[in-house]
């Protein structure tokens, strides 16, 4: 957790308080916009949560890559909340929290599933996500959207002996020893309810999952962006190509889903999937701008 000597100052006075050793990696100001706000380069408590945001703060707190969240008041609550992950999106779709500095505090997700529980990207390794997956039913498959988020995902496997999916374009000697490499650029049906869409331009081989027509896990590809209220993708963080990561943004408008679930960023829910089409849309003519 957090030194209470390297706290900011800025921090609103109370229980909870960032310091120093802060990243802005965005994870506490999405998961908790109410406390958390960026501020000079990093995130700060800028209000202490009310008793109904509590909860919320404290799944920041255990989700920070660096620990630099910290909290002076009763621990009895914060052990709690420490066991909880994976915690619930929607439906049978969990953030697992626990996210790690090596992926540069990327978000991580969980789906159950009867036909085999799915690990998308990896958080930090974690023997409560491990003991919590477990009574959930295991994991047989890591799906990994890019090169960039592949944190502890062979400590999972090492639990799971599950198997691991990337694109080959993202594979390094690192990660040439996963069990599944696609190649090309056509879409990879992983299941009736599970489909891989080729995206290249944040990576070569960024890929997103689609699940049930309805939950779009988007790696770095595309997340919501508080500040200006739209769908956004990370031009300054675009390691291949900006002209081919617009027209991979085009390519999503031939797909049905009401949820964007990113690595980094927000993420997005929207009444159906004809309002995030004309979501999608403003994003791509921002690109293009």
């Amino acid at each position: 957790m957090a030194n209470l000597r390297n706290k900011r100052n800025k921090n609103a006075e109370g229980n909870f308080f960032v310091d120093n050793s802060c990243i802005d990696c965005g994870t506490c100001y999405w998961m908790a916009p109410k406390v958390f706000k960026e501020d000079d380069g990093m995130s700060l408590v800028y209000e202490q949560p009310k008793a109904n945001q509590e909860i919320k703060a404290m799944e920041a707190l255990f989700s920070c890559p660096t620990n630099s969240i910290g909290y002076t008041g009763a621990r009895v609550e914060m052990r709690k909340i420490s066991k909880t992950f994976p915690i619930p999106v929607d439906e049978n779709v969990f953030h697992n929290g626990y996210h790690s500095e090596s992926s540069y505090g990327a978000a991580s997700y969980f789906i159950q599933r009867e036909n085999g529980n799915v690990l998308v990207d990896s958080p930090r390794y974690s023997s409560v996500i491990s003991k919590n997956i477990k009574e959930m039913g295991g994991l047989s498959l890591q799906y990994l959207t890019h090169r960039d988020d592949v944190a502890d995902t062979d400590l999972y496997q090492k639990d799971f002996q599950s198997k691991r999916l990337m694109h080959k374009e993202d594979i390094s000697k690192k990660t040439e020893h996963f069990e599944i490499i696609l190649e090309g650029e056509d879409d990879y049906q992983i299941d009736d309810d599970l489909l891989v869409i080729t995206v290249p331009g944040h990576t070569k081989g960024h890929t997103v999952l689609l699940y049930k027509e309805k939950y779009l896990f988007t790696g770095d590809h595309l997340a919501f962006q508080r500040q200006n209220k739209h769908l956004y993708a990370f031009k300054t963080a675009c390691w291949y190509d900006w002209d081919t990561q617009i027209k991979s943004m085009e390519k999503l408008l031939n797909y049905n889903f009401t949820h964007v679930l990113p690595g980094h960023g927000a993420p997005l829910k929207s009444n159906n999937s004809n309002d995030m089409k004309i979501e999608l849309e403003k994003c791509i003519d921002w690109m293009k701008k």
